[in-house]
């Protein structure tokens, strides 16, 4: 299979950075078969019409992103809208600076299509549905104003949500403004849409609504969305949050903590209760914060009890029918499956031209293991960049062999120290205040 240059280029530049390729992941893939089922299902119930919610938790560099994006790319295929955003200090679930409107507008901005899966979908979800509608009404002698009536109509179901009458609204103004061409009339229908307005006399003032998006209705905002993108031929939203570790680990106080941990009991009790529908939510983190008496989702005893495991699953046995999802560290069966894979993607999909054959990929696993010990295996991104970097050096090196750069010393990179970065603000973050917590001191 011939592999196109930006393809593969895109996958090897951002697996050398530890990144996650946002194309080419069927090219790599491995494992995991257990939990993308388990997600499968999922989506397979927001496209019946309800709703699923989910934990993905790993250490750092076990693979949760990675996981997200194919959850997200098998999503994509099966005519799901995702919408996709990571926590930081500045976008979390519930505040009062304007914090949960900025996670909603990133959300927005990142809404995914099967036929955009690059992100920015927002301007063609809108624009499908309403041409539809538009060619409907006017092939059968209508007028524009008829067409408006139909917006309002096929959209009064939904003013049983939050901002349904307001959203109904707003569309009415992004279709008159295509039919006038009035671009500025347009631009402002879909900045309401993305929760970017920050005043309510602005949006007034440029669309005629007294309401907007903002950090109470953040969470309705988000059902009202998916329930449109059903009415726009599509089966259901999916909502991807990543980085749990900062609204845990990171979060200035135990008040502020409580308060996005209450949102999402709230999301977790509409999910399985059967309250929300069309929508599914996933949220990755680390292990840290979830099971962190002190700090994490456990610290808050709804949510634990809630989050529970199956007490009857024993080590062997695996029940993925809970809320949380554990990514395990792949075997060395699948680590070799996944360099394989990978050295196939550098020789561009012919695997007579890679320049590390299968032996090259077992040795350097072996030396791995021999010289940097089991901690080498428990992350598959310190794998992964040290094989990618592998196959830079014989590229930039020609006179070189992999037998001969396998066997230099300091080539392989160390695993990430438990005491990473990244670690080390989950644990103990700079500035953070520690009104609710015991201080830790040695004599």
């Amino acid at each position: 299979m011939q592999i196109k240059r930006r393809e593969r280029d895109s996958v090897l530049q951002s697996l050398q950075s530890g990144l996650v390729p946002r194309q080419g992941l069927h090219l790599i893939q491995v494992g995991r078969k257990a939990e993308t089922e388990a997600l499968l299902q999922d989506i397979s119930r927001i496209r019946d019409g309800g709703s699923s919610f989910r934990f993905v938790v790993g250490r750092f560099g076990s693979g949760k992103s990675f996981f997200l994006n194919l959850v997200r790319h098998v999503a994509l295929q099966q005519n799901v809208v995702v919408v996709q955003a990571d926590f930081t200090m500045e976008r979390r679930l519930q505040a009062s600076g304007g914090e949960a409107r900025a996670l909603y507008s990133e959300l927005i901005r990142n809404m995914a299509t099967r036929a955009k899966p690059e992100g920015g979908a927002l301007t063609s979800v809108c624009t499908k549905w309403i041409s539809g509608l538009q060619q409907e009404i006017l092939d059968a002698g209508g007028t524009t104003e008829m067409v408006e009536e139909r917006i309002s109509s096929d959209l009064r179901d939904m003013q049983d949500f939050v901002g349904g009458f307001e959203f109904a609204q707003v569309l009415r103004a992004y279709y008159r403004g295509t039919v006038s061409h009035d671009e500025a009339l347009k631009a402002a229908a879909l900045r309401w849409l993305r929760g970017e307005y920050t005043t309510k006399t602005e949006a007034r003032e440029e669309l005629g609504v007294r309401r907007i998006i903002d950090d109470d209705t953040f969470y309705d905002s988000l059902k009202l969305m998916a329930s449109f993108c059903r009415k726009a031929g599509f089966d259901g939203m999916l909502v991807l949050f990543d980085e749990l570790v900062v609204l845990s680990h990171r979060l200035p106080s135990s008040r502020s903590r409580v308060a996005n941990f209450e949102m999402i009991l709230t999301i977790l009790n509409d999910a399985v209760q059967g309250n929300a529908q069309d929508i599914g939510f996933v949220f990755a983190g680390t292990d840290e914060s979830l099971e962190d008496r002190r700090r994490g989702l456990f610290s808050y005893e709804a949510l634990r009890s809630r989050l529970a495991e199956n007490q009857l699953a024993t080590p062997g046995l695996v029940d993925l029918s809970g809320p949380v999802v554990r990514l395990q560290a792949l075997s060395p069966e699948d680590l070799f499956v996944l360099l394989r894979n990978i050295s196939i993607v550098h020789a561009s999909g012919d695997e007579a031209a890679r320049v590390v054959p299968d032996e090259g990929i077992a040795a350097l696993l072996h030396k791995a293991s021999q010289t940097l010990g089991a901690a080498f295996f428990r992350t598959p991104r310190d794998v992964i960049r040290s094989f990618v970097g592998l196959l830079n050096l014989i590229d930039q090196n020609p006179g070189k062999t992999w037998q001969e750069i396998v066997g230099m010393e300091g080539v392989l990179a160390k695993p990430a120290s438990p005491q990473s970065v990244e670690e080390e603000l989950a644990v103990n973050p700079a500035g953070e205040s520690p009104e609710d917590d015991l201080a830790e001191f040695k004599l």
